[in-house]
């Protein structure tokens, strides 16, 4: 039988968002419970330089910045632990995690497993991550000043993900692999307007360039009509294809919306069928589709843990 034991709370992620959520619970003396899951660190954990973190004039790598967050959670009580969750019941309290080998149960429970960016899965794509590769526009965009770039894809994302780009890049090249954009009217019409973007259609990535420099020379098309390959120069590749939550584990137990993002009221509650799930947060990627920055997910992992805290201590704890 698996061993049973009985947490305050339990935090799922150990992304900005769930470390933060730590840091602060840990010095509430709660004494949490970090399942670090399937993509330890998050986002940052392969992000290279991050110049927009406070307190950090001259930048830091995003692995440092994880590391050092979880070497503060640890000073105040967290435990970190890798485990995959088989199964969850919210319907019991305390609620019930199942990791196969532990029964935990927990009194109350944030949700900071964050978002995957969605990638084309190219192994020189892979290679470049950081190196001018990158889906996060807002984060590295300062990066690609006054340099020629491209943008993959075809719908609202890629052309806001254009959009902020003109601001430092001399180019931007649109590249979507059908005729088709899937952008709303009003986007499209801004992209198209504007003198620095040009778009490419009907186009698949098929290499990215410069794995061997690590820097990003420039990308190997295809058009999808012709066949014809050619190589379109440029010095970044930013990825405008969406985000995946992952959230599916939470299918039927809180409220998504229609893309799989956890919905909330009050900030970080979670609900079920439009009300309040007692003792249950959310914070991070996992609920934020709007902004998806350190700092954001980091100030909604801290409002979680001080919920946690009102919440155990008005009911006694």
């Amino acid at each position: 039988m698996p061993e049973i034991t009985t947490r305050d709370t339990v935090i799922l992620g150990s992304g900005c968002s769930g470390l933060t959520a730590a840091i602060y619970a840990g010095r509430s003396n709660l004494k949490p419970l970090v399942l670090e899951g399937h993509e330890p660190g998050g986002q940052l954990s392969i992000t290279t330089l991050v110049e927009n973190f406070p307190g950090w004039p001259e930048g830091i790598q995003g692995p440092e910045l994880i590391e050092n967050m979880k070497k503060q959670a640890t000073r105040f009580g967290a435990e970190l632990r890798m485990a995959h969750l088989s199964s969850i019941d919210l319907t019991k309290h305390p609620f019930e995690l199942n990791t196969g080998k532990e029964i935990i149960h927990t009194r109350t429970l944030i949700i900071a497993s964050g978002a995957s960016a969605r990638w084309l899965n190219l192994p020189s794509e892979q290679a470049l991550i950081g190196y001018g590769v990158s889906s996060c526009a807002t984060c590295d965009g300062f990066f690609a000043s006054g340099k020629e770039i491209a943008v993959i894809g075809g719908g609202d994302s890629a052309m806001e993900e254009a959009l902020f780009l003109t601001r430092f890049a001399s180019k931007v090249t649109i590249i979507n692999r059908t005729e088709r954009f899937r952008s709303s009217p009003i986007m499209l019409e801004r992209a198209m307007a504007h003198p620095n973007i040009k778009f490419v259609s009907n186009t698949t990535v098929e290499e990215v360039l410069g794995v061997e420099e690590k820097d990003v020379k420039g990308l190997r098309l295809k058009n999808r009509a012709s066949g014809e390959e050619y190589v379109l120069p440029v010095s970044f590749m930013f990825l405008g294809i969406g985000h995946i939550p992952n959230a599916h584990a939470f299918k039927g137990l809180v409220d998504l919306d229609e893309d799989g993002y956890i919905l909330t009221q009050q900030d970080v509650h979670c609900t079920l069928d439009g009300k309040i799930i007692p003792g249950v947060y959310a914070c991070g990627d996992i609920q934020d589709r709007r902004y998806r920055q350190a700092i954001t997910a980091a100030g909604s992992g801290c409002m979680a843990a001080l919920e946690v805290e009102k919440y155990l201590e008005e009911h006694g704890r």
